[in-house]
């Protein structure tokens, strides 16, 4: 009994240890599906995300219009405003662009699924019907999602065509913006200037002081790498272009390309150089932190008027020359050159001081007519220059002597400096200083530019053209450093001149857009766009997409020609493939390749080709039928290249064409005949006709040597003396042997022919000339005669009377002029003559 009680305990302890691990378990279990679902429930969809960033577009748009309203006399805040804008249109394209894919499996799954049944068909099952409504529903969300994406983008795009109208209108009112110019507002302009003079000076040496004595280290240290800066650059395009930056004394008349090219690279590499000086100076004076914030725009105009002076003097003696008349572009004279260069120096020099002037007042806070008063001279200066120059005579004389004094101005040009320079003197006198300041701004920077740039696109010109670019300093070392031929060197000239008309284009057109009153946030823009996205009607393409398909094609179409290299060369080879097979092999790589190569291309670049869907839909018919003799030799290349009937190096014969196969391509065959010609043939000829292949299993082949002797000769012995002699030719087969067939009694002759097998069928036409040149001399050692072809007349006595007519026909038509006189030693009768076995005539 007490064992009995002790187990009892036992079983129920662990009946309720069990019991009591299930509830935990359960327990846990339902906790965890409860977290599950939690989770689940806290997962955003993409639709949810979706609808968030809408609502996060819509508070920075009316951000955006806030900005707008409160800056529309700010052009710099209304660039900044209009780049903003333009980020958050892309990013409210992107949020439809995501929701797209969810909208096609919606609209797919809706299709399998079906409409729902209607009065009197079977009802569906209750899953179908929930699935049905739950993508109806999403599908409705997703459509108001997009809808109001849509209604953004065109806010968006509103408020941006808004912000290019207001900028327009800015620069409009600036430029037309009229000043009262008089007595009193000089005054007041003079006092000011003597204000600010001493402002600046106090402020300037203030900076020095404290420069010097706490960041002397950060400005040597930003001076030194600057000045690094700008010698790398300028040490590797003198090692580049060295040639064409310095002009070289001992040539005593210059090439037209050679002046081109000197003007054009000296100019733009050496501005170049003393830019990047320039704005990696400022750029680590500002970044060591030796500017102060009224200092700094200061030292900016400053750099910048060095630089523009530096250009215009650079651009001088380019076109100009004024020192040396042989690299001259322009006919001028050597008087007339110095006197328009100095001109040129000086507007340019003027228009420095205007802005560097200009930048002090706007750091020192000075008034603004100070400014205006400022531009005012600077405009009646320049005015003044430009009509100087019209009276002077820049002309090259006409004897062509640079020293000779020079003629006028065209009547023209003339008239054109005086009108140009009355002009700006007149705005400014009229108070629209503004416009008389642009406008002077423009002839000179602008002039200078276009100038320059016309020189590269000149240059560039004139080396593509054919057979000059072989003349240059460049060529001559491409043709010593590659060993390159007349022709590729004439291409390569070709490349040349397109890429110096890029960097022309590059490098002028975004400084006159500069120029003219765009900012470089809106150069990004334009070149973002330009880039990323052009539409045309309704097609949107990528120039980097096309770009990048491009790169992507040429690299896996290079990628394939090697891999064909390397099967070819090193698996086939070693494994000693046959050669039709390695040709087979090659030939359909590559095609894959390209196949592959193009659907990477096309992917790439984002071409989407649904938009030729209709067009290719009308064409298919025209297409199908204009195409069908194509794809019947595309498809008979691809049986060719599988099956294999023929291969390259057979010898073959297809209907007049007889010769070697020398490649067969998906489209059509080529066979060289043994005259060395080529005989493209269509493939679908070659699969359709009948096709002789001397060498489609092997090499080995027959020949025959046809021999006639005299009836005088013993047959056994010719068969005798030919298989003797063709026993000692080392490329006839033994196997099987050669032997001689007595063919028949011929007319004048007995007929042999000489059979036997060579390894080789090329070798038969070399085998067959010995052996008849052996033959030929063995017959004569043996007395072996070989006759000719004989025939014998007969003539019967009743075609006398006959001749004898014939005879007198002939003999009364001497006179007719029609017919040709017969001789009076020619006979009516001729003689039919003969040969005999000796050689002698008979008759």
């Amino acid at each position: 009994m007490r064992l009995r009680s002790i187990l009892l305990r036992t079983v129920l302890l662990v009946t309720l240890a069990l019991a009591g691990a299930h509830f935990e378990g359960a327990a846990a279990f339902a906790q965890e599906a409860q977290t599950q679902a939690v989770a689940q429930a806290s997962v955003e969809t993409p639709l949810d995300q979706a609808a968030k960033e809408i609502d996060k577009a819509k508070v920075q748009l009316t951000a955006l219009q806030d900005g707008v309203k409160g800056n529309a006399d700010n052009d710099d805040a209304l660039v900044e405003l209009a780049t903003k804008a333009d980020e958050l249109s892309r990013a409210i394209i992107t949020i439809s662009v995501n929701l797209r894919p969810r909208f096609d499996q919606i609209k797919n799954r809706l299709a399998e699924i079906g409409e729902p049944p209607t009065d009197g068909q079977p009802p569906e099952a209750e899953i179908v019907t929930q699935e049905r409504n739950a993508l109806a529903a999403e599908r409705a969300q997703i459509n108001a999602v997009t809808g109001d994406a849509e209604n953004l983008s065109i806010a968006v795009t509103k408020l941006v065509n808004q912000i290019i109208e207001m900028r327009r209108q800015l620069f409009a009112d600036t430029l037309f913006r009229r000043t009262e110019v008089s007595a009193s507002v000089i005054d007041d302009a003079a006092g000011a200037f003597v204000h600010e003079i001493s402002e600046f000076s106090q402020a300037l040496s203030s900076w020095a002081v404290f420069v010097w004595k706490f960041k002397r280290f950060p400005m040597f240290a930003a001076i030194f790498l600057s000045l690094a800066s700008a010698l790398i650059l300028l040490s590797g395009s003198y090692r580049l272009f060295g040639a064409y930056l310095r002009r070289d004394e001992a040539v005593e008349e210059p090439s037209y390309i050679g002046r081109l090219s000197i003007a054009f690279w000296s100019t733009l590499i050496r501005t170049l150089a003393l830019s990047v000086l320039l704005v990696t100076s400022f750029f680590f004076l500002n970044g060591f932190n030796v500017l102060r914030p009224d200092i700094a725009p200061v030292i900016g105009a400053l750099f910048g008027t060095i630089g523009l002076v530096y250009f215009v003097g650079r651009f001088v003696n380019a076109i100009f020359a004024p020192r040396e008349p042989r690299w001259r572009l322009v006919r001028l004279s050597n008087l007339g050159a110095r006197s328009i260069g100095y001109c040129l120096l000086a507007m340019a020099v003027v228009n420095g001081l205007d802005y560097l002037f200009g930048t002090v007042s706007e750091a020192m806070g000075s008034p603004l007519v100070l400014t205006v008063i400022r531009s005012l001279f600077a405009a009646l200066i320049i005015g003044m220059i430009l009509i100087t120059v019209s009276f002077g005579k820049p002309m090259l004389a006409r004897n062509g002597d640079p020293d000779a004094p020079g003629r006028h101005w065209p009547r023209g040009m003339a008239i054109i400096l005086r009108a140009v320079g009355a002009g700006l003197i007149i705005a400014a006198l009229t108070g629209y200083v503004g416009l008389a300041r642009f406008v002077a701004t423009q002839l000179i920077i602008t002039g200078a530019v276009v100038a320059t740039m016309y020189v590269g696109l000149l240059s560039g010109k004139a080396i593509s053209r054919q057979e000059s670019f072989g003349d240059t300093f460049f060529a001559r070392f491409l043709t010593r450093r590659f060993n390159l031929g007349p022709v590729a060197i004439d291409q390569a000239g070709l490349l040349v001149g397109l890429a110096i008309y890029a960097v022309a284009l590059l490098v002028g057109v975004p400084l006159i857009l500069l120029l003219w009153g765009f900012h470089v946030q809106d150069l990004q823009l334009i070149a973002y766009r330009l880039f990323t996205e052009v539409r045309l009607g309704g097609i949107s393409i990528s120039l980097l997409g096309i770009c990048t398909g491009i790169l992507l094609f040429a690299g896996v179409f290079l990628l394939t020609r090697w891999l064909q290299r390397w099967l070819d060369g090193n698996v086939m080879a070693r494994s000693h493939v046959d050669l039709g097979v390695r040709n087979s092999v090659k030939t359909g790589i590559g095609y894959l390749g390209v196949g592959i190569a193009a659907i990477i291309g096309v992917s790439a670049a984002g071409i989407d080709l649904s938009s030729f869907a209709l067009v290719a839909s009308a064409l298919s018919v025209g297409i199908g039928f204009g195409l069908q003799n194509i794809v019947s030799n595309f498809v008979s290349g691809l049986i060719l290249l599988v099956e294999r009937p023929f291969k390259v190096g057979d010898h073959v014969v297809s209907g007049t064409a007889e010769g070697i196969v020398k490649r067969i391509s998906v489209r059509a065959t080529e066979i060289e005949t043994f005259r060395k010609q080529s005989i493209i043939v269509p493939n679908s000829e070659l699969i359709n006709g009948l096709v002789g292949n001397w060498t489609h299993r092997n090499r080995i082949g027959r020949s025959e040597i046809p021999v006639s002797v005299s009836y005088n000769a013993d047959p056994q012995q010719v068969m005798d003396i030919l298989l003797e002699l063709t026993a000692k030719i080392p490329l006839v087969m033994r196997n099987p042997e050669p032997h001689v067939e007595f063919l028949r009694f011929g007319p004048y002759s007995l007929d042999f022919e000489l059979r036997f097998f060579l390894a080789d069928m090329g070798d038969g036409m070399t085998v067959r000339n010995n052996l008849r040149i052996e033959i030929l001399r063995r017959f004569k050692a043996e007395g072996i005669e070989i006759p000719l072809p004989q025939s014998d007349l007969t003539i019967h006595r009743g075609a006398a009377p006959v001749l004898a007519n014939a005879v007198k026909e002939q003999t009364d038509g001497r006179d007719d002029p029609k017919n040709k006189p017969i001789e009076e030693e020619e006979r009516p009768v001729r003689q039919l003559r003969g040969r005999t076995a000796d050689g002698s005539l008979k008759s």
